[in-house]
């Protein structure tokens, strides 16, 4: 709940979508400094964006399967601005509406002629989407301003490949067996591992450690912080995981990382700096570049195509972490 007018911001999804969101995030802080930046979003991101530091307030706000909130608690007097990052379409425009904003940024909609701004792209990258819908409104931003601080604290397992198993569906993980041959590989030539994951991906986790024949205490995770989190990936050699937040969170703390793609292209989410974090996706001829459904059950068939030595190809070809260029407005 937030008192007196200000700036609003609707993203009320995940931890990837929070962190793409970054540099439209940074672009209305420069553009608006007086200005108190409230930004709705899932209370469960509280740490993630107290540690990005770029809104003043969060307003818990959240839909079932990232649908748009019915409502938002928002008191006190309508807001200055009302910011639509969310998405394209009459519901996230009407629960901004509603608020009587004295001005609303978002993309044009056909169901609402009313609503002045850009054509929605369905070919847009996340991170240029929304810098593109404020360069309309004449607010300058850079998709490529997404680094965020490490945090003040050391990580358990500094310079080891973490990986990532999980993922919110099923679509977006690789199998567990391939995860624990990469595993192996890198333990067989000298290199530490370590495995996260979060709260529901424990029993994943656990599953890759125990077929690469690495010990319980490998697997950070369970309840890991947000702090707790960064710290683990910014001390990482590297990061390997699928499509989800802490693919996102590596990019963003300069983390070398190789990514793997299944459903959605590397074009629409994938890392900016092809040098430092590979992408991998397969595509086959007749996929073409056609979504694939990111919340089925099932690994993608663009997924399963990745094989275990491709992802120890492109990780032996990352650059050290110490040569990794810092982007634009990002901390030292």
């Amino acid at each position: 709940m937030t008192s007196g007018p200000g700036v609003l911001v609707l993203r009320a999804l995940g931890l990837g979508d929070l962190l793409t969101a970054v540099p439209a995030l940074r672009a209305l802080r420069r553009h608006l400094p007086g200005h108190r930046m409230v930004l709705a979003a899932p209370a469960a991101l509280a740490d993630a964006v107290s540690a990005i530091g770029v809104v003043d307030e969060l307003l818990p706000a959240g839909g079932p399967d990232r649908a748009v909130p019915a409502v938002l608690d928002w008191s006190g007097p309508p807001p200055d601005l009302a910011v639509d990052l969310h998405g394209n379409g009459p519901p996230s425009l009407r629960v901004l509406t509603e608020l009587r904003p004295a001005r609303l940024i978002a993309f044009h909609h056909p169901s609402r002629p009313g609503v002045a701004g850009p054509a929605w792209r369905s070919d847009d990258g996340e991170r240029a989407r929304w810098c593109r819908l404020l360069r309309w409104y004449g607010i300058p931003a850079d998709p490529d301003d997404l680094r965020v601080p490490a945090p003040d604290r050391p990580s358990p397992a500094p310079g080891a490949v973490v990986l990532h198993p999980g993922a919110d569906h099923g679509s977006r993980r690789w199998p567990p067996e391939r995860f624990a041959a990469v595993a192996r590989a890198l333990r067989a030539r000298g290199q530490p591992v370590a495995l996260t994951a979060g709260p529901a991906e424990l029993p994943l986790a656990r599953a890759v450690a125990e077929l690469a024949g690495m010990p319980p205490s490998a697997v950070l995770g369970g309840r890991l912080s947000f702090p707790d989190l960064a710290a683990v990936l910014a001390g990482a050699r590297a990061v390997v995981s699928g499509d989800t937040g802490p693919a996102h969170l590596a990019t963003a703390l300069g983390t070398p990382s190789v990514t793997l793609f299944g459903p959605l292209s590397p074009a629409l989410w994938g890392p900016p700096d092809s040098r430092a974090h590979r992408a991998l996706w397969h595509p086959g001829p007749a996929d073409g570049l056609r979504p694939g459904d990111p919340h089925a059950d099932r690994p993608d068939v663009r997924l399963l195509r990745i094989t275990p030595t491709e992802v120890l190809d492109a990780l032996a070809a990352l650059p050290p972490r110490s040569s990794v260029r810092h982007s634009p407005g990002a901390p030292p």
